[in-house]
């Protein structure tokens, strides 16, 4: 995980990742932030990154860019937080 990005923000994406997919038995502290989310790690598939996607967005109120919805921006939780805190900037760029 990167300096730039909160613990909080990965802590958020861990109970999203849990709650959202529903993944029973699992807690979102033993999700490591450089885990894969997909082959070789939680096992995740293209339905949940659609959920996760929209997930993300309602939670941390902004608008993921297609061109960013991709295997690399979701390949851990560290990667999804720096794309939320990439939107976050962007999102309070275009407000100013």
């Amino acid at each position: 995980m990167k300096p730039s990005v909160s613990k909080n923000t990965s802590d958020r994406i861990k109970k999203l990742v849990v709650e959202s997919l529903r993944l029973d038995g699992l807690s979102p502290q033993e999700i490591g932030d450089e885990q894969p989310l997909f082959e070789g790690g939680l096992g995740l598939d293209s339905i949940d990154a659609l959920e996760l996607l929209v997930g993300l967005e309602r939670t941390f109120h902004i608008k993921i860019p297609t061109s960013e919805a991709g295997p690399t921006t979701f390949a851990s939780v560290s990667t999804l937080a720096d794309l939320v805190e990439k939107c976050k900037a962007s999102s309070h760029a275009a407000q100013s």
